[in-house]
């Protein structure tokens, strides 16, 4: 990642202290297959998504109450990173990263050519709101949070839900379910503040550590590379140093946290650069805020580390990094595809208890159908089989009933 268009050298302003930008997550309801409008749900934050496909992830976004635009990206981005044509070495294809049989009972022609077309990012992108809410609907008697509950669903089946009565114990769902509602977060339009993270000046200081240190492609700052560092490379170790794992490439860590304004900016805030405003997957740049307009960046190749300011042509906006939008974040592959994550976050099995829902919405109960009438014949069902009940299980379902994708 290269900074096209450095600015002039500086000494940085000193450390600012502001709040945090939070966000509302806010639900609405669709009472026939077609997503209705509403002034009050969640917005997609502008540059999160490619624009090509920002207003149907907000149509569709709003088909039910569990659902909201932002938490839909967050689906699609982990599955995905909204590569239309991505597959998967187990057969998960496009988009929302289906498998085929699940495609056929879900897959929706949003674009009205007569087909439903698994590598149409529109098809996709409605079919896998659609699945959601089928998935809804079958664990709407389940109690507590109704987000969390189809969360969990799409990763271990709905029965696990209904059997545990909520999330299930599970870690690696547990992990889902609020990897998804933390990423969401990066998704939406913030609109309060809150606190300041402590560790933004610690990392701060690692990068101010490294200033006159040569530019490196690549560069981690291993042993090997003689501490060398790339932009993103730079950013990565800065927050290692204060216990937070980011992704390897800038365009990754645009989605670690929520994105403040430009008038918002507060130290320690990633800032990026794209080739295309509209496309977050253009982003080729990032560096730290240190206030003032300037930033500590790795430059380019034949620079070292130092201030730069951050007023130039291809700003894209920020990133404040939180732990959770971090820990969110799916791998990227050695062949640049996005890879959902596998680590299953640190919760102990709970039994029954279902985490506390970091976005609730807030809307009616869910409509009597979803989508289309066809579709209650098809997915997964709500309870247990008629014959008897099978043992408990040990973790989400190996034959992924309730997911809409199989891990790369």
């Amino acid at each position: 990642m290269v900074l096209r268009k450095a600015g002039t050298a500086a000494a940085a302003a000193g450390v600012v202290t502001f709040g945090l930008l939070g966000l509302v997550t806010v639900g609405t309801f669709a009472a026939s297959g077609t997503p209705q409008q509403s002034a009050n749900r969640a917005a997609l934050s502008p540059g999160t998504v490619p624009a090509a496909f920002q207003a149907p992830i907000q149509q569709w976004g709003a088909l039910c109450p569990e659902i909201s635009p932002p938490m839909l990206a967050a689906q699609l981005y982990q599955e995905s990173g909204f590569d239309p044509k991505a597959q998967s070495g187990v057969g998960a294809q496009g988009m929302a990263q289906f498998m085929p049989d699940t495609w056929a009972a879900y897959g929706t022609d949003a674009n009205g050519d007569g087909k439903k077309d698994v590598w149409d990012p529109l098809d996709a992108i409605a079919s896998a709101a659609t699945f959601d809410c089928a998935l809804a609907k079958d664990v709407a008697k389940v109690p507590g949070d109704r987000q969390a509950n189809l969360l969990a669903a799409y990763n271990a089946g709905p029965y696990a839900v209904t059997k545990y009565n909520g999330v299930p114990p599970y870690k690696e769902t547990q992990g889902y379910v609020r990897n998804i509602q933390a990423m969401a977060r990066s998704f939406t339009v913030p609109t309060a503040p809150v606190e300041v993270s402590g560790q933004s000046a610690a990392a701060i200081y690692f990068a101010q550590s490294k200033l006159g240190t040569p530019y490196l492609w690549g560069g981690e700052g291993l042993p090997s590379q003689n501490g060398r560092f790339d932009c993103s490379g730079l950013t990565q170790a800065a927050y290692a140093s204060v216990g937070i794992t980011l992704p390897r490439v800038a365009n990754d860590q645009w989605y670690a946290g929520p994105h403040p304004s430009r008038d918002q900016l507060r130290p320690g805030d990633l800032v990026f650069w794209a080739t295309d405003l509209n496309d977050p997957r253009s982003i080729h740049h990032v560096g730290i805020y240190v206030g003032g307009g300037y930033m500590i960046n790795a430059p380019h190749t034949g620079a070292v580390i130092r201030y730069d300011k951050i007023d130039t042509r291809e700003y894209i906006g920020a990133t404040r990094v939180t732990s959770d939008g971090a820990q969110a974040l799916p791998a990227r592959n050695a062949d640049g595809s996005v890879s959902a994550p596998s680590r299953p976050g640190s919760t102990t099995p709970t039994g029954s208890t279902s985490p506390t829902a970091a976005t609730t919405p807030s809307a009616p109960v869910a409509p009597a159908a979803l989508a289309s009438p066809s579709n209650a014949a098809t997915r997964p069902a709500a309870g247990p089989p008629a014959a008897a009940a099978p043992p408990a299980p040990t973790g989400p379902d190996p034959a992924g009933a309730g997911r809409l994708a199989a891990r790369n």
